[in-house]
């Protein structure tokens, strides 16, 4: 006889597979034989099943399993399957009770949550967990490394040559991310800046679920987070060591740390008071046992396959011939002029006088550059992300620039906009400045003269331009929120397994978009959650939030009594709308036409280069 424990959560599935023990019975201290940890990237059926098939293949034809399910995800899956439910705290705390009696505190960090059991003899665990913020979990670990540019693995690497720790706001990514950047941009080292996030993170789990209680040896330390990087065992005991000095040498790391939850809903399986299922499985004691067979095919039930959907939103396109016509009828109705500048003609005796405007918008994640000739035509573009140092970045982009045209250019006119707009400015000598509003304004006006509305929606900010008579009216921007911004999409994407590109293709032919309404980063998990639990596909998470980034933007930011404030002509910027399923999404829930261009990340900066040509011509 065999336990096994399911762990889905909201990014991996983790298996744990015991021999049957249990000790409140005289049997034998319960033993791990087999595990499995993989990424699910919003397919656990499709996962879940090639895990079960090398879980499974060591053991005997004869074998029989009790089975039971947990995690965020898992409780879907657990109630279409049939399969007993249980809680991750309670299953964790099982694992103390049954294998580490000797624990009086087990501390554990997940993906998205993270935990904390204080154990006293005689006495019901007290068991504690987050919120509805992730900060000082393993979801907060990885955007640090992101924001390094350096993968999650070598985070533990990095902390273990810091020489310096530095304060950052663990309690939101949002503020952590301005604090990191901030570092970045002072030259702080990657060494450091890791080491600085573990202490955050340790400092943050422990104020947040500690909350006065006394951190009691010996401490169980648990999750992949502690499993895989070292140094963080490190900050943690220093964070709670200065308040108990017999810390150290109390840490315990399991051996299957990141397994805990699933090993405890393994030995709670064998004892489940759930009623038993019908489909084949046996039934002993009211507990689902399977044999193994039956446990191959768990994953290949047909109620593991039905989409049972209670939120959903039309689909984007009926098909891909009616987004590849809708696609090309958007690009006949705005177009940039091109003309690619070829470094030979720069010296030719019929190109001597030409001229050219530079236009830079130095945004806070991203560089972007363009270059126009007299004729306003565009000769040269270039995006870049600066990692936190807007100023490198624009070095880059010149030398770039300089590699393929040399220094025979003839740059007549320059401007700037966007987070390094003075900056690099006043560095590098250019003739203008502008504000954005004003840069993408000129950008839409000038490639659309009738235009009544430019929305832009770049990584973190939001801009909403009202335009009447050819003059701006009225400007909205977002706040503190950067929800339904395109970082709040990458994230996302980032988090199921996907390149924000394939993220963004997959949504325009999703067949069933997921309402995940209009909420923040941190509510909007649980609304994911949901979306899996109940058998969404990624294509109908990717549609939902195309919707959602329109549903902020309407109802959140702009907060529209009516649609006709938008008027008939409406451009929209920004790299967000590179995804057009986020194009197609205003279409439908305003009932207007959309216009963008082929370059909707660089309308900032096309906009600071007209403005650059207007004023040298202006004084020509």
């Amino acid at each position: 006889m065999y336990q096994l424990g399911i762990d889905i959560g909201s990014t991996t599935i983790k298996m744990a597979l015991l021999e049957t023990g249990d000790i409140q019975q005289g049997g034998s201290k319960p033993k791990v034989v087999a595990t499995a940890y993989e990424r699910h990237n919003a397919a656990p059926a499709l996962v879940g099943r090639e895990m079960m098939t090398h879980l499974l293949e060591n053991l005997p034809a004869d074998a029989e399993l009790s089975v039971a399910m947990t995690g965020s995800v898992g409780m879907g899956y657990a109630a279409r399957l049939r399969i007993p439910f249980k809680q991750e705290v309670i299953a964790a705390a099982e694992v103390v009770k049954q294998m580490y009696p000797e624990v009086h505190t087990l501390v554990d960090i997940g993906g998205e949550d993270s935990k904390m059991i204080f154990f006293e003899h005689g006495r019901v665990p007290d068991m504690r967990m987050n919120g509805n913020c992730a900060g000082g979990t393993g979801a907060f670990i990885d955007q640090t490394a992101t924001l390094l540019g350096v993968e999650t693995s070598e985070i533990n690497t990095l902390a273990a040559q810091a020489e310096n720790v530095y304060p950052i706001a663990s309690r939101c990514g949002v503020f952590s991310k301005t604090d990191i950047q901030n570092l970045i941009s002072r030259s702080v080292s990657k060494a450091d800046i890791a080491a600085s996030m573990l202490n955050a993170v340790s400092m943050q789990v422990v104020s947040a679920l500690a909350r006065g209680q006394e951190i009691l040896p010996k401490v169980l330390l648990c999750g992949g987070p502690f499993a895989y990087i070292p140094e963080l065992r490190k900050h943690l005991q220093n964070v709670i060591g200065g308040a108990n000095e017999n810390m150290e040498g109390n840490l315990i790391v399991p051996e299957f740390s990141q397994f805990v939850p699933s090993i405890g809903t393994a030995l709670l399986s064998s004892y489940s008071l759930q009623a038993s299922c019908s489909g084949g499985a046996g039934a002993k004691d009211g507990v689902r046992i399977l044999g193994i067979e039956q446990a191959r095919r768990l994953f290949t039930d047909e109620q593991c396959d039905t989409i049972a959907l209670t939120n959903i939103l039309p689909p984007l396109f009926d098909s891909k011939e009616e987004y590849d016509t809708w696609l090309t009828d958007k690009m006949k109705a705005v177009k940039v002029e091109e003309k690619p500048l070829d470094k030979t003609a720069l010296f030719s005796s019929e190109s001597k006088e030409n001229r050219f405007f530079l236009g830079v918008d130095s945004g806070s994640t991203t560089t972007k550059l363009v270059l126009l000739d007299d004729n306003g035509r565009l000769v040269y573009k270039n995006y870049s992300y600066n990692n936190g140092n807007s100023y490198n970045a624009f070095i880059s982009a010149l030398q770039r620039l300089r590699g393929q045209f040399g220094d025979g250019i003839n740059i007549a006119g320059s401007c700037s906009t966007g987070y390094g707009e003075t900056l690099l400015r006043t560095a590098f000598g250019l003739d203008y400045g502008i504000v954005e509003t004003m840069a993408h304004f000129k950008a839409a006006q000038y490639l659309l003269p009738s235009v009544s509305f430019v929305l832009d929606i770049g990584g973190q900010d939001m801009k909403a331009i009202f335009v009447e008579n050819g003059s701006i009216r009225r400007i909205e921007i977002n706040e503190a929120c950067s929800s339904g911004c395109g970082s709040f999409i990458m994230t996302f994407a980032k988090q199921l397994g996907y390149e924000v590109g394939d993220f963004a293709g997959m949504a325009t032919l999703a067949q069933h978009p997921y309402d995940l309404g209009t909420r923040c980063t941190v509510f909007m998990n649980s609304k994911v959650k949901q979306a899996m639990r109940e058998g969404a596909l990624v294509e109908d998470i990717a549609a939902g939030f195309s919707y959602s980034v329109i549903k902020n933007c309407l109802y959140k930011v702009l907060k529209l009594q009516s649609v006709d404030e938008l008027g008939e002509h409406i451009m929209v910027q920004g790299g967000t709308f590179r995804n057009h399923s986020v194009v197609r999404a205003l279409e439908l829930l305003t009932g207007k036409q959309v216009c963008f261009s082929p370059i909707p990340e660089l309308m900032g900066a096309y906009g600071c280069a007209l403005y650059a040509k207007e004023q040298r011509n202006s004084i020509r």
